[in-house]
């Protein structure tokens, strides 16, 4: 790591909490569609649907509950009611409205990071929304960079880095997320460290086991301060 220059966060569930948010309102729509499938089927579904419509939609609440909307009316064969409707946009929406709260000690870190190394979010999503969280979570005043992007591969990292001017070596990309966050970095010539999240939305859990030793993985983000050389020089 003694090469490294810029440093890159992920947002959601890494600098503060995000997919709780998403599985209480996917529970409630569960709870919504009972009379048509299980809640159990009805999540299935839901998934299903998310996933197909991923490159349409991209990531995020929009796609989300869009995808919510069209999961109902498979699964009912357009019979469900324009209430029913109504409550699942009514539940996306509610997700516009949930407070940003940061993981610990993420202000500490940053403040600790920021006159050391360049740090950035490389985060993926809807663009106002991710937008609208950083602004109020008060952290945007520590970063040199904001990546709002549509998709974390291999291509998606080559470009940042481009953009930053730096090499692939000197960039650490930091998040939750081994499918993101970490694989296509590695695979791209940076260095990455998973911080695992105690929840995670399963079209983001991918196997490790192929890529021993490339990559630290934390039991909690201030760790970091003990292994990133320039903060113990």
């Amino acid at each position: 790591m003694q090469k490294i220059k810029v440093i890159g966060f992920d947002a959601d569930d890494t600098l503060w909490v995000n997919e709780p948010y998403f599985q209480d309102v996917e529970k409630s729509f569960c709870e919504l569609m009972e009379d048509f499938l299980s809640s159990r089927e009805v999540s299935k579904e839901l998934f299903k649907t998310e996933i197909q419509n991923i490159e349409k939609y991209g990531y995020g609440i929009k796609g989300f509950t869009l995808s919510m909307i069209e999961t109902a009316l498979r699964i009912s064969n357009n019979n469900v009611s324009a209430n029913i409707i109504e409550k699942i946009i009514n539940l996306g929406k509610s997700l516009f409205d949930k407070p940003i709260e940061l993981l610990d000690n993420i202000e500490f870190i940053l403040q600790k990071l920021k006159d050391k190394y360049k740090i950035i979010v490389a985060t993926k999503g809807d663009l106002l929304d991710q937008q609208r969280k950083l602004k109020q979570s008060g952290l945007l005043h520590y970063f040199h960079h904001i990546e709002i992007m549509t998709g974390k591969e291999e291509k998606d990292y080559l470009e940042l880095i481009k953009r930053l001017k730096i090499k692939p070596e000197e960039f650490l990309m930091i998040g939750n997320s081994i499918m993101s966050d970490i694989l296509p970095v590695i695979s791209i010539g940076g260095q990455a460290i998973h911080v695992p999240y105690h929840i995670t939305w399963q079209h983001e859990i991918s196997d490790s086991s192929s890529h021993p030793n490339e990559f630290k993985t934390l039991s909690k983000l201030s760790e970091i301060l003990n292994i990133l050389p320039l903060l113990n020089a």
